[in-house]
Parts: structure tokens; sequence; C-alpha cells
């Protein structure tokens, strides 16, 4: 979905409450604090030395703080479900590699994107993508990372909400300054579910994301994935785009309706997917995606040339379309600015925007 001002999103249709967007804006604010840097570093120090028992000394020198506020530190990370051992004491050593989205772990991982740094991590946030949102209006750079742990307001496409279980999906918001015309946002929100499926495949090569226009990802006919697009812009040109990506990584189980919609990487293989290795995937895949679109003169026609092919949907599949009305058609490929082509028995039609559901019969 792609909006001027503001809508990831939403995981299979969880309806939200009756909130105004400003009380839901508050909300994310108010609920949203930045992880402090620090626990990241006493990972990595845990993570060099993984068979060394690391004194509280040791390890307070090296973040520049105390003893007694490294103790401090090490009990929340065992709130994030880190595995450390020992004590003040007899000192500490990681006994189980985190699966914690931290900026220090990740930055390796994709040094050479344009989402090397700044890289934003909280624990718990209402909307990473209004945190994005926020920041690009007050001016942050190009290539800004937003990444939570978990969100209690994820926003979605028709006042929807997107479930952000803690910790077992990947739940990220970037900020792009392209020099491009606002009528080109479809095809990079577009390029956005094709680094997505390519993530997906470099990670798991058995595994096969399907793309459905405009902004989901579907496994064997489940919604594992949900992409937002939201831009600030002026007649001519972009002030700034954020691009909201929400994917189901290790939920073991979804209740009530969602269980029959919605499914996770984890559910589709069997295995525990890293989270980490997946958003460096996803973060290095959506670079190349993007910088192809700057600089490459076909890349326009190639990114929905990659679509079709990678969709299942965009061609010869009857659909519904939630959109003036609603009308029913044979999907017919995407036009020459992204927009799903549709014949009825009118004629040919183009969709816009709506809802576009799967017909099984007729």
């Amino acid at each position: 979905m792609i909006a001027r001002t503001g809508a990831l999103s939403d995981n299979s249709g969880i309806p939200s409450s009756a909130k105004t967007r400003a009380r839901v804006v508050a909300g994310t604010a108010a609920s949203s604090a930045q992880t402090d840097v620090r626990l990241g570093r006493i990972v990595q120090l845990l993570m060099s030395y993984p068979t060394v028992v690391i004194s509280g000394t040791k390890l307070a020198q090296e973040i520049g703080s105390t003893r007694s506020e490294v103790w401090r530190l090490v009990q929340q990370l065992r709130t994030l479900g880190v595995e450390i051992a020992g004590h003040p004491s007899s000192g500490y050593q990681l006994t189980a590699v985190p699966d914690l989205l931290l900026p220090d772990m990740l930055q390796p991982l994709v040094r050479n994107s344009i989402f090397n740094e700044p890289i934003h991590h909280y624990y718990r946030a209402g909307s990473t993508n209004t945190l994005a949102l926020e920041a690009a209006a007050a001016g942050a750079p190009e290539g800004s990372v937003f990444l939570a742990e978990q969100q209690t307001a994820g926003r979605g496409r028709g006042n929807n909400q997107w479930q952000s279980a803690e910790s077992t999906g990947i739940y990220c918001s970037v900020i792009l300054r392209p020099a491009l015309p606002p009528a080109d946002v479809l095809v990079l929100s577009l390029a956005a579910g094709l680094a997505v499926q390519a993530a997906v495949r470099e990670v798991d090569s058995r595994v096969l994301p399907d793309l459905k226009w405009p902004n989901d990802l579907l496994i064997q006919g489940k919604k594992f994935c949900g992409i937002l697009t939201e831009m600030s812009a002026e007649a001519t040109r972009v002030r700034y785009i954020v691009v909201g990506i929400g994917i189901n990584v290790n939920q073991p189980h979804f209740a009530g309706e969602l269980s029959g919609t919605a499914t996770s990487l984890r559910l589709t293989t069997g295995t525990e997917w890293s989270r980490i290795e997946v958003c460096a995937a996803l973060l290095k895949s959506l670079d190349r995606e993007y910088r192809n679109l700057l600089v490459n003169a076909e890349a326009r026609e190639d990114i929905l040339r990659r679509f079709e092919d990678g969709s299942s949907s965009a061609r010869g599949r009857r659909v519904q379309v939630e959109e003036n009305g609603g009308f029913e058609g044979v999907t017919e490929g995407l036009d020459p600015r992204g927009f799903l082509r549709v014949r009825t028995r009118e004629g040919l039609r183009v969709v816009y925007s709506g809802t576009v559901r799967m017909k099984t019969s007729g």
C-alpha cells in the first residue's frame, strides 16, 4: 500500500480499535524507547570470547560504565531472552547466541549497503513506520533503519493492525530519499516485494514466496509478509519515503481466523530461522533493488516483469476487487506504472487501490 503521508500492511486483517490517527501517533511515541546501545556492546563482547568468563570489571571498562550498571544491563538482557550465565562476583558468559536484531549484531552484516547506519532498535515500539516518518520529517538521513522486537500499534491498510508478536518476526522500516517523481513510488514498493522474495530464497532456496499485488507475500496461499510504503511528496518530487516491512519468521502458530490465512517461515519449513540472517539478507536485497532503480534506465520495466514472473496471481487469475463499488475479472498483468490490469465483462480495468481477493472458482 502507498500513502502520501500516512498506511505496514495488515497481518491478515486484524481489526483495529476505533482510535483516531492522532491518538495512535501519540501512543506510539509514548511506548517507544530506543534500546540502550550498551546492550548490544555487551552481547558483542560476550560473543567475541564464547569460551571465556568475562569479569564485570572488564565489561564495565569496555562499555565505559560501572560493575553495578553492567549487572543491571545483564539483567535486562536476560529479560529479553539472552542466555547469560554468571553473576557480578564470578563474571559472565554467553550460553546461547541471541536472536535479537541489535545494531551491533546487524551492522557488520550490512556494512556495504546504504542501511549500514544509523540502525535504531526498540525492544517495544508503537509502530516502526510512525517512528521512521517522524524521524524523516525531522531530517533523518537516507538509509536510516528502525527495528522493533515488538510493535504495540503496528499500522496497516484499511485501519487494520499488524500482529507483532515479541521477537518472532521482523518489524522494519527504512527511510529513502530518492530523486524520483511520486508516480514511481509504486514501482519502488513492488521492488521491495522482490527484495523480500529474494532474501527468503537466499536464506533457504526451498522456500518459494509468492507475490500478491501490491504489497503482500504468500507461501502456499497464506500471508507471511506485508509491505507498507508511505511518502511525503510535492507535485513533482518525493521528499522522503518510508518502506515498512513486516515478516512472520518464527511464529509457532496463529490463533483463530488467522490460522487459515497467515503463516510464518518456521511453520512453512518446520525449523527455526535466524532473524538476524533474514533481516541482513532483506536489507542487502533492498539495497540492490533501490540502487538499481536509481541508476538503471531499464530497471522499471525489469521490476514489473520480475514481479509478474514471481506472482501466481498477476496474470490469468480470477479476482474480486473491492474498489469503486467492487467488480470481478481476470488479471492481465501490470500496466507501465505498476497498477494491476483486470479484464472484466465490460472491458479492461486498472486497479489503482482497494483490496484484491483471489476467487477460487467462477
